[in-house]
């Protein structure tokens, strides 16, 4: 984010200063850097964990049955 913020930064102090092919040369280091993001946030979100719902073993082994004191067993 902030080479982002210096290229937008630097981008304005060129086009102030009429610097018009120093701005072009800028503007793709901009575009260049908005995709290399682009491509990380992308990355981050494919390898995020996914919770697909199924019990840890913690989860089953923690569970307790109760018995029926009614039933009668033989």
């Amino acid at each position: 984010m902030d080479i982002r913020n210096n290229l937008l930064a630097r981008i304005a102090e060129a086009e102030r200063e009429n610097w018009l092919g120093e701005v072009e040369g800028l503007k793709v280091s901009l575009a260049g850097a908005e995709q290399k993001l682009a491509q990380l946030d992308q990355r981050a979100r494919r390898a995020a964990t996914v919770n697909l719902g199924i019990p840890t073993f913690r989860d089953v082994a923690c569970r307790t049955v109760s018995v029926n004191p009614n039933k009668i067993i033989n």
